[in-house]
């Protein structure tokens, strides 16, 4: 198994691809462990804990415990360059996504074939054989990484639905979106087209076991006005979901794309709870997959966050299998490797932060949000009637039904409006033959097996020895065709970042050289961002560009977040790293104390408030110095300088620990050197040890203000201990 400290290799990937055959196929759910204990705490809805992982920042309380959600997490990746994605959906897997959605690009919906080779996609990846093959391989090693299977999901639609319906069946796709009302109302494809194919694309996902996502949520993400579409999301899904189980698919691999329809400002709990609760009243038995609203996502990503957090609580209060973490990418249009992490840690840290929340609150039966409820099932319920009495689906798409900005029976007119007889792949359904028949064994329609005297449990396919499904030779693996457009080519630019000690900053792809500066100007929107762009030429940035703005104030005040490229690179084996700190046993530290003992001073200075940092470097009951029989006076805080050195000379203190948390202004070196500069003059210098702490310190800043030590974030009471005894050592030795 691969260590953490080790790279994936991207050639052991690619090696034998021809040969590699997926473990396993269907989909996996996360093993729910009730009344999990975990560092004292109890949970309700937790999953089993990943063998690696990375816990959320607060989890150094706790233990560095990582609970799980029982929801498995979804996180979109497709950066264009399917091989750097692989890296992303390492990080992603030990932040705690099970769910890898690979978005294709969307030109692919037009192929009427499969694509092979990898060439860069645009919006997306383009879904080959190869690119699949190649994540699926890493994730196989991936997934043993984490201890916890993954699932790996792409699309089935476009006119060639079916034709990658059975490449992902054969290579061991475990998810797929297949919903034939997206593929009419957003590209145009031909109706009976789109529903044919969909019937056999049903099929085969269902004998693989495969999860069908829906895409009903497109229609509030493209409305108008997002929220009046409620009834009409409500009867996608019931055309789509019943449509799917006619096809062949059981229940329980159907799942909803549910988006709430609106975002704050507006009053997010009161429109969106209640379309949740009529939601899962009407698909009960179907799964839920939960997702945010795009269609107000900017390129915030604190607004992305809340509003995230906020979806969560109703996929909380009214449940949700899967749980999806759009991010500021979709505002952005850049999928960065940092917010696919984010996402994923957000969701993690709102779920189970809201760990029980149905054994505490509950769904209310009477008043404003079950009589919405009501109105939500009656208002889908009508639209449906008149969908039927107007000729059908297809009539109804014809009238612009869907898509409209109108809540029913309100209409605006401004529905989506298609053709039965036109679009993309008209008139290319035909009758089939009255002998037609298919050695397969995923098939939908007839087949007249009886023709060739099989029974209708058996499986056609065996008539020539096994189709694909049985037998993995007969599929025909192609490799590159573009000797210029290809993956192979992409590493070789890239080659020496993968395989030695250079490094550049990465946004989405291995060294693509761009970072993101973050600035505040005291100007107005338009004379900031022209001034940031001016900052970014002087810092030799290139191809700036401004990714967000932010009003403080319209005349005050401006945030900028940009972002720009080098061109340099930097090279690891010859940086000067800090030297690790040398930690001395509890024993040791216990054993000279014993012998030497120790008197320290401590105490927040200057007008600083701030006290628990510094009552956990000393408290005995948090890991600090006292365990080691150090006797600690403690001053409190806002201590002056003067009295921190003076109470140290009257105490006959071995050392000064100084804590100094604010540091605007520079305030807290200020106080280090202030500090020192008394000891002098006090004559004591050479007599204390000074050290000083806080979360803003840094190391060798601190050092240059003539303290003897500085801590910085993350600092624990053995740190402290050991510094003070080995300088204490190295004192004496010099007396």
């Amino acid at each position: 198994m691969i260590k953490p400290n080790e790279k994936l290799s991207l050639d052991a990937i690619f090696n034998d691809l021809d040969k590699y055959a997926p473990r396993r196929r269907g989909w996996t759910w996360r093993q729910a462990v009730p009344g999990q204990q975990l560092a004292g705490n109890t949970y309700s809805d937790t999953s089993k804990t990943l063998a690696n992982s990375v816990p959320l920042p607060a989890a150094k309380y706790f233990g560095n415990i990582d609970p799980q959600p029982i929801q498995v997490i979804t996180t979109e990746i497709a950066s264009g360059k399917f091989e750097d994605d692989i890296r992303r959906m390492r990080m992603a897997a030990w932040h705690g996504a099970d769910h890898i959605m690979v978005i294709r690009t969307a030109g692919q919906s037009h192929y009427e074939g499969l694509i092979e080779g990898t060439p860069q996609g645009v919006g997306g990846v383009p879904i080959s054989r190869k690119q699949i093959r190649a994540q699926r391989k890493a994730l196989d090693i991936i997934e043993d990484e984490v201890g916890r299977p993954i699932n790996y999901h792409s699309y089935v639609s476009g006119v060639a639905g079916p034709d990658i319906a059975v490449m992902f069946a054969e290579e061991g796709v475990n998810g797929a979106h297949q919903d034939p009302q997206y593929n009419v109302l957003y590209r145009n494809i031909n109706m009976v087209r789109s529903f044919v194919d969909a019937a056999e694309s049903k099929k085969i996902m269902a004998w693989a076991e495969i999860l069908q996502i829906d895409g009903a949520h497109n229609a509030n993400a493209t409305a108008m006005v997002a929220w009046k579409v409620m009834p009409e999301l409500m009867v996608q899904h019931a055309i789509n979901s019943l449509f799917s189980e006619k096809s062949g698919m059981k229940r329980e691999n159907i799942a909803l794309s549910t988006v709430p329809p609106t975002a704050a400002p507006a009053p997010d709990l009161k429109i969106n709870l209640p379309y949740a609760v009529a939601l899962r009243d009407f698909f009960e038995g179907y799964r839920f997959r939960a997702q945010m609203n795009t269609k107000y996502m900017e390129s915030s990503t604190r607004e992305a966050t809340v509003t995230h957090v906020l979806n969560m609580m109703i996929s909380k209060l009214t449940s949700a299998d899967i749980q999806s973490t759009i991010t500021p990418d979709e505002g952005r249009n850049v999928p960065w490797h940092m917010y696919n992490v984010e996402a994923c840690d957000t969701a993690k840290q709102a779920l189970i932060g809201m760990d029980g929340l149905l054994e505490m609150v509950e769904i209310k039966k009477s008043g404003m949000l079950p009589a919405k409820v009501r109105e939500l099932k009656e208002r889908a319920i009508l639209f449906f009637e008149e969908l039927l009495d107007s000729g059908g689906y297809f009539s109804a798409v014809e009238k612009g039904f869907f898509i409209d900005s109108g809540i029913y029976p309100e209409r605006n007119g401004d529905g989506i409006r298609r053709q039965q007889n036109g679009g993309v792949g008209n008139n290319t359904v035909y009758e089939r033959d009255p002998d037609y028949f298919a050695p397969v064994p995923a098939h939908f329609g007839y087949n007249n097996i009886g023709q060739y005297g099989l029974e209708a449990s058996d499986n056609p396919a065996k008539l020539i020895g096994g189709s694909t499904f049985e037998d993995r030779q007969k599929i025909q693996y192609i490799d590159e065709l573009d000797p210029e457009d290809n993956v192979n080519k992409r590493m070789q630019e890239t080659a020496q970042y993968r395989d030695s000690s250079l490094v550049k900053p990465e946004v989405q792809w291995l060294a693509d050289g761009v970072l993101v500066v973050d600035l505040t100007l005291p100007a107005s929107v338009k004379y900031a961002e022209a001034a940031a762009l001016e900052i970014a030429k002087k810092m030799n940035l290139f191809e700036a560009e401004v990714i967000h703005r932010e009003i403080l104030h319209p005349s005050e005040g401006t945030r900028i977040q940009m972002k720009g490229r080098i061109d340099f690179s930097i090279d690891t084996s010859k940086l000067k790293l800090p030297e690790e700190p040398d930690l001395l046993s509890d024993e040791e530290i216990r054993d000279y104390v014993a012998k030497h003992p120790l008197t320290i001073v401590a105490g927040t200075v200057g007008q600083d408030e701030h006290s628990v940092g510094l009552r956990e470097i000393l408290d005995i009951k948090h890991g600090g110095i006292e365990k080691y029989g150090i006797k600690c006076t403690y001053l409190g805080t806002s201590v002056p300088i003067a009295k921190l050195v003076d109470a140290a000379i009257e105490a006959d203190a071995n050392a000064i620990l100084m804590s100094t948390i604010i540091s605007h202004d520079e305030i807290h070196y200020k106080n280090m050197k202030k500090t020192v500069d008394y000891a002098i003059e006090r004559g004591v210098r050479d007599d204390l040890i000074i050290i000083a702490g806080g979360t803003q310190v840094i190391s060798e800043t601190a050092l240059k203000q003539g303290v003897d030590a500085g801590f910085g974030r993350g600092t624990k009471g053995n740190h402290v201990a050991s510094f003070i005894v080995k300088r204490h050592q190295k004192m004496e030795k010099s007396k």
